[in-house]
């Protein structure tokens, strides 16, 4: 008698664990590219929102498996947010 291994796609359905993981990368990608920008304007928030954005990118994947950690992700990407509006509103 052969045991057969589960497929991926039974053992993830969907492959929400691929999904998740593309989301948090494009989010972080996202938030470098307005880092980059906020670069010219002001030099401080810029690099703040750019060791952000690699927080993000190395976090967001590990709040898949450990949902404690998603509340720090998502401070994060709001404070993020949150300067990036205050520097756009300040100029």
């Amino acid at each position: 008698m052969t045991t057969s291994r589960p497929d991926h796609e039974d053992a993830d359905p969907g492959l929400a664990r691929a999904r998740t993981s593309l989301a948090w990368t494009r989010t972080a990608l996202s938030f470098t590219a307005v880092g980059g920008v906020m670069l010219k304007e002001d030099v401080v928030p810029g690099l703040i929102i750019l060791a952000t954005s690699l927080v993000i990118w190395r976090l967001g994947p590990l709040a898949y498996h450990h949902p404690a950690r998603l509340k720090l992700v998502t401070g994060a990407i709001v404070a993020v947010a949150a300067v990036a509006l205050a520097v756009a509103l300040a100029h």
